[in-house]
């Protein structure tokens, strides 16, 4: 199945290839560190780096000194990102709560009828649901617009996995009242939805094998990747290590 595309960066060429996730290189020796602690120089570069007032910024012409980011993204995209990931592994997971508190669990439904009669039934909370399935839609569209900012081949390509999976599901969606955009987003329609079947709903977004908790999982990688790629901007760790693939003589260099 294709995938319409208006992120053509974000979408192009990933589909048919594989999370890279390649190491970046391995921390200089110990001895090149010592030497640097030892003569003034991790100092020198403790302070350099604490005193840095943009830590978003990726050129090299500030300042007259280079980022020692190996990230292709900058902090504040890859927040977004983990933020908005969060969001939606949120919303999907409220969708999919079993027992009690589960949206989709029936209950004694009471509607007023034209003539002013009430009339109780069992059945499903189609409001609440619909509460339910449009902050999932909501956070689904904004995290395909944040990742839209993103560079990293890691975040894409978690992202083309998890548009792929909604695009499997987009007969089913349909019938929900959910349509697939040309930009890859989601549209809700509420007179579709809450005339639809709510038990089509409920496979979509309640248990394990719906698309809710394929996409829960995505937007748990999508959370993870952004979180590694965001160690990137850290040139020493809390292990005692450089998380950069720079050598600690370039680290430095770019300071003085």
């Amino acid at each position: 199945m294709n995938i319409r595309t208006d992120y053509s960066f974000l979408f192009s060429g990933l589909n048919s290839t594989k999370s890279s996730g390649s190491s970046n290189g391995m921390a200089s020796s110990f001895l090149s560190d010592y030497a640097c602690i030892k003569n003034g120089s991790y100092l020198k570069l403790m302070k350099a780096y604490y005193n840095k007032t943009d830590a978003d910024s990726k050129s090299s012409s500030i300042s007259g000194k280079t980022d020692t980011s190996t990230s292709t993204d900058t902090t504040k995209t890859l927040a977004q990102i983990e933020a908005d990931a969060d969001a939606l592994k949120e919303s999907a997971d409220a969708l999919l709560t079993t027992g009690s508190k589960s949206l989709f669990q029936e209950k004694d439904i009471t509607t007023t009828n034209e003539d002013g009669t009430s009339t109780t039934a069992r059945g499903y909370d189609t409001d609440a649901i619909y509460k339910g399935v449009k902050a999932f839609v909501n956070d689904y569209n904004a995290l395909l617009k944040s990742v839209g900012d993103a560079n990293s081949k890691t975040i894409l390509q978690q992202t083309v996995n998890m548009v792929n999976h909604t695009a499997a599901n987009s007969r089913l969606l349909s019938k929900a009242g959910i349509t697939i955009q040309s930009d890859n987003t989601l549209s809700l329609d509420e007179t579709a939805f809450k005339a639809a079947d709510m038990s089509t709903v409920k496979s979509l977004f309640n248990g394990h094998a719906s698309y809710a908790y394929k996409t829960s999982a995505s937007a748990s990688m999508i959370d993870y990747t952004a979180g590694r790629e965001a160690e990137k901007a850290n040139t020493y760790n809390s292990y005692g290590s450089y998380s950069s693939n720079y050598s600690s003589g370039n680290i430095f260099a770019s300071y003085f």
